[in-house]
């Protein structure tokens, strides 16, 4: 690294440790923090700028990728349909490992508030975690959109033929007290429970939240006191598949409050004929849980890995 700005140790964001001084006229983009978990050298952090330009655009990729292959599996006319619940599985890693590769050395690609969370009590900094979340929030709501764009003839195709919107739309997600309805393509935008059991929806979206943000935290335990680089987008990607498929079966598994919020407001934003209901009763639970699970994740780091 030049001696255009400061290094800081592994625990970046504390201000510990011995300082190269920064010369006159020297980049002052980069300036302590926040940690990001990808890049090799993980004490240094971004600017405000830098984390939001580069959270929307991982975010947006993030959810044209992985909600693009939920759409491709779903619906009428399209090549990928019924391709299955491992075309998703892997379509959503693949879709982590591309916007990881692709902004990490920008904002870090956190691209999921639940591991901004995991990181900022794990590090004890809080400044730019409303710039991280701003910047995913609106990057899913991007990506959310450009699904749409690209499979508008098969959105269209699905959503007038009777015998589709007749029966999935009427469809109950089943439950102890009675069922919910919910609209007929609100799965390719948003996660939903195959029984709404709101303490077991709740427990398994904060226990694949916990494994997936206490992965990340863990990747930068090496010998050199490094992130893993690229190698750590790789092992994230198939953390998240294992995730899906061995958790996924229950509710979805969001395990990213981006991921379902910014999508879901696009799905009710948007003139979809016979889109039906956006399900805003089970909305909160796809963003408490993970929550929960990125705060439980750096406890855990804090007391076991520490």
């Amino acid at each position: 690294m030049s001696n255009t700005y400061r290094k800081y140790p592994l625990e970046c964001g504390k201000g510990q440790g011995p300082a190269t001084p920064s010369p006159e006229g020297a980049d002052h983009r980069r300036d302590p923090g926040f940690a990001f978990p990808w890049t090799k050298d993980k004490g240094v952090a971004v600017s405000s700028s830098d984390i939001f330009i580069g959270e929307t655009i991982g975010t947006a990729v993030l959810i044209l990728l992985g909600g693009g292959v939920v759409a491709a599996v779903s619906l009428k006319n399209s090549k990928a349909r019924g391709a299955g619940w491992l075309a998703i599985t892997f379509g959503w890693g693949f879709a982590v490992m591309t916007a990881v590769y692709m902004t990490s050395a920008l904002s870090g690609a956190h691209l999921n508030p639940a591991v901004t969370f995991g990181i900022a009590i794990k590090d004890g900094t809080w400044a730019n975690v409303p710039v991280y979340i701003a910047g995913q929030l609106l990057g899913a709501m991007i990506g959310a959109a450009l699904v749409v764009v690209v499979y508008y003839g098969q959105f269209m195709s699905h959503l007038k033929d009777p015998e589709i919107v007749g029966s999935q739309a009427a469809k109950p997600i089943e439950g102890p007290h009675g069922g919910t309805k919910a609209g007929p393509v609100l799965g390719i935008f948003s996660t939903g429970p195959e029984i709404r059991v709101v303490w077991q929806n709740l427990v398994t979206e904060i226990i694949g939240t916990t494994i997936l943000v206490l992965a990340v935290l863990t990747q930068g335990l090496n010998a050199e006191g490094k992130g893993l680089s690229t190698l750590g987008a790789l092992i994230t990607a198939f953390v998240v598949v294992g995730i899906g498929l061995s958790l996924g079966g229950p509710t979805g598994y969001a395990i990213n409050p981006a991921r379902d919020l910014g999508p879901r407001i696009v799905h009710a934003l948007l003139p979809l004929p016979n889109k039906g209901r956006s399900d805003w009763g089970y909305a909160w639970i796809p963003v408490v849980g993970p929550l929960a699970g990125g705060a439980l994740a750096a406890g855990i780091y804090n007391l076991a890995f520490a």
